[in-house]
């Protein structure tokens, strides 16, 4: 039997505790030393593979940290909450992916100034892991709007990146903690009575 030629020999893909391994290594590269220094022959060395391994799987640098940042947030992930209230549904959101995942919080600091930096990066960033988290924050809206919680007026496109926005500046700018005791307090005071037209006292009472 003639052997198939190489270019027709079917590689193995690298996939479960491999693909684990070298996009934990990716994470803490990123945190280590940032997106611009990070290359894929650096990669491929911490990750004690070849760079060919690293191309059978990823083609850019720019997929590659896409998929490192998406597996560290998907560790914390949980499926979008449904409390029966818009209070419920943000704060479990929020705290289950912000609060007590100060790494993968920080992998966001890092990779954040690739936005206007890395074109290939932007667009494939927003598009496979900015997006979904839109997606589920216009879901939980949706449903508040349904129970009747919103404001008229109120515009869900503006009010669904906003709490994550305040998280991120008080983190990165300001220096804080994202804890569940700041999520509330954002809640409270910013976002509810944007959202509901009321204040968290008129929610209580």
């Amino acid at each position: 039997m003639v052997p198939r030629a190489l270019s027709d020999v079917v590689r193995p893909r690298v996939e479960g505790e491999r693909e684990e391994e070298i996009l934990d290594a990716v994470v803490d590269m990123l945190l280590e030393s940032g997106y611009d220094r990070l290359t894929m022959d650096a990669v491929a060395k911490r990750a004690r593979a070849s760079k060919a391994t690293l191309y059978r799987r990823w083609q850019t640098k720019q997929s590659l940290v896409v998929d490192a940042v998406i597996r560290s947030k998907s560790l914390h992930a949980q499926p979008t909450p449904d409390t029966g209230s818009l209070r419920g549904d943000l704060r479990a959101m929020f705290c289950a992916n912000m609060v007590s995942t100060s790494d993968t919080t920080s992998v966001l600091g890092v990779v954040l100034t690739a936005l206007q930096t890395d074109p290939e990066f932007s667009e494939d960033f927003r598009t496979r892991f900015l997006l979904p988290k839109a997606q589920a924050a216009q879901e939980i809206y949706g449903r508040a709007a349904g129970r009747g919680e919103l404001a008229p007026g109120a515009d869900p496109s503006l009010l669904g990146p906003a709490l994550a926005g305040i998280l991120l500046h008080r983190k990165f700018v300001l220096g804080e903690e994202i804890t569940a005791e700041l999520v509330e307090r954002v809640l409270d005071q910013i976002i509810l009575p944007a959202a509901t037209g009321r204040t968290a006292v008129q929610e209580s009472s």
